[in-house]
């Protein structure tokens, strides 16, 4: 099907197939749609089909809530093309010149528990990833409905495996369905690299990463980009990881072999909201620190002041996402040298 998009940038097209969300059709050939987490959840991929056929995957989708389904207000992420169409988009659209990002399928291998409620899993892709650190993926499984965001963990100029970070939530079918099922080889289709919360060296500047649970594995990502890249021998890296208490905790190892890399220049919190942190050195790991309180608390009395040449990464929660973003304006941090991902 052809879909032509009206935008303030003017009118564009592409081809999208029967199958293809709208969404990924568009990223697919290089156009900078809007989103955020490509799953239903935010709403920012919103458009109006001013004609032609749809079919719409997930009406329920909470980002669809302030749509007006009757005026043909849609989620591109959610919605497939019948006929040809003509859609309104409320945003500037131009020709991206990064990765576009393709489907793939991939196989869910080596699931790994890293907390009772936070699991490490590899997906062995059937065609070759390149990726920027920082960037996240779209899974989806037949079992279930619907796509879930992860960001990747790990960090190569080319990898055929991703590792991914999930944690367990009340509900959460995808990771009853990863934590219950038997061990073994389970399909899936993977959609990506997406994201535009990316490490890119050549800016030059100083890292400032505000992380709450498994929202550290982009980060893990930046981090492993900034070591291959020897970043830290001329710029400083701040990195505060926020859990409940030190049993939540991991990654820890990693973190201290990065610190340990950094010439100096990389300094690491482990932020606990709902335990003291008795002693910096309780975790066993040489070169991480311990505070007591909300990360985005300690955050902000870390680098008030501090940072004005930095480039900060936010991943977490929304509502820890929104307060980090407000504790880095008030320290000194410009908003377009801000860059997070909300997924949910």
């Amino acid at each position: 099907m052809k879909i032509v998009v009206q935008s303030k940038s003017g009118e564009t097209a592409f081809h999208c197939g029967d199958r293809e969300k709208i969404l990924h059709a568009g990223l697919r050939h290089g156009l900078s749609l809007p989103y955020e987490c490509a799953t239903g959840t935010c709403g920012t991929c919103r458009a109006r089909v001013m004609s032609g056929e749809v079919d719409v995957c997930w009406k329920e989708a909470p980002g669809a809530a302030r749509l007006k389904p009757e005026k043909g207000d849609i989620l591109m992420c959610q919605t497939r093309a019948l006929s040809d169409c003509l859609l309104k988009v409320p945003s500037e659209i131009a020709v991206s010149e990064k990765m576009h990002p393709e489907p793939r399928l991939g196989i869910i291998r080596d699931i790994c528990k890293l907390t009772k409620d936070v699991a490490q899993f590899d997906v062995h892709l059937s065609a070759p990833m390149s990726f920027e650190a920082g960037q996240f993926v779209v899974i989806e499984t037949a079992d279930l409905t619907g796509g879930r965001a992860y960001s990747m963990v790990n960090f190569a100029a080319e990898v055929d495996k991703i590792t991914l970070v999930l944690k367990r939530k009340p509900g959460g079918r995808f990771g009853d369905w990863l934590f219950d099922a038997r061990q073994g080889d389970r399909n899936v289709a993977v959609f990506g690299p997406l994201g535009r919360a990316v490490f890119h060296p050549r800016e030059g500047k100083n890292i400032v990463c505000i992380a709450g649970g498994s929202g550290v594995a982009g980060m893990m990502s930046i981090l492993e980009c900034a070591v291959q890249s020897n970043y830290f021998r001329n710029h400083k890296g701040t990195v505060f990881f926020g859990v409940r208490t030190l049993k939540d905790t991991f990654y820890l190892e990693p973190l201290s072999r990065y610190v340990a890399a950094s010439h100096g220049n990389l300094a690491v919190t482990i932020a606990l909201s709902d335990e003291a942190a008795m002693t910096p050195s309780h975790t066993d790991f040489s070169g991480l620190s311990l505070a007591s309180g909300m990360v985005h608390n300690v955050a902000g009395k870390a680098i008030a002041g501090q940072f004005t040449n930095a480039i900060a990464y936010v991943a977490g929660p929304p509502i820890m996402v929104d307060s980090a973003i407000r504790v880095l304006i008030t320290g000194g941090v410009s908003t377009r040298d801000i860059r997070y991902d909300k997924f949910s």
